[in-house]
C-alpha cells in the first residue's frame, strides 16, 4: 500500500490506515491524520523533506519519516 510519503504535489488521496508506533502514532493522530481523512499535498521541499499538506482546512508539514507512518488510498489528482 502506498504511503503519503509516496503521493506527489497536487494529488489528494485519503488515510487508509496508521502504521507508526508509541509517540509517533499519537502524534500524528493529533494532527489530525486519522482514518477516512481527506489529504491534499501542496509542496515539498526542495530536498524532500519535509512535506506540506493540507488537512481538515489547514496547512501541516510533515517529515518524511512521519510520511512513511501514514498509509493511503484513493490518490488522484495531477
Amino acid at each position: 500500500m502506498a504511503s503519503l510519503r509516496d503521493v506527489k504535489v497536487g494529488q489528494s488521496c485519503t488515510v487508509a490506515k496508521l502504521t507508526g508506533e508509541g509517540p509517533i502514532k499519537r502524534r500524528i493522530m493529533d494532527m489530525g491524520l486519522t482514518k477516512g481523512t481527506s489529504v491534499l499535498v501542496h509542496k515539498v521541499a526542495p530536498l524532500g523533506d519535509p512535506i506540506e499538506v493540507t488537512v481538515r482546512g489547514y496547512e501541516l508539514t510533515l517529515r518524511k519519516d512521519e510520511a512513511s507512518c501514514v498509509e493511503v488510498t484513493g490518490i488522484a489528482g495531477a
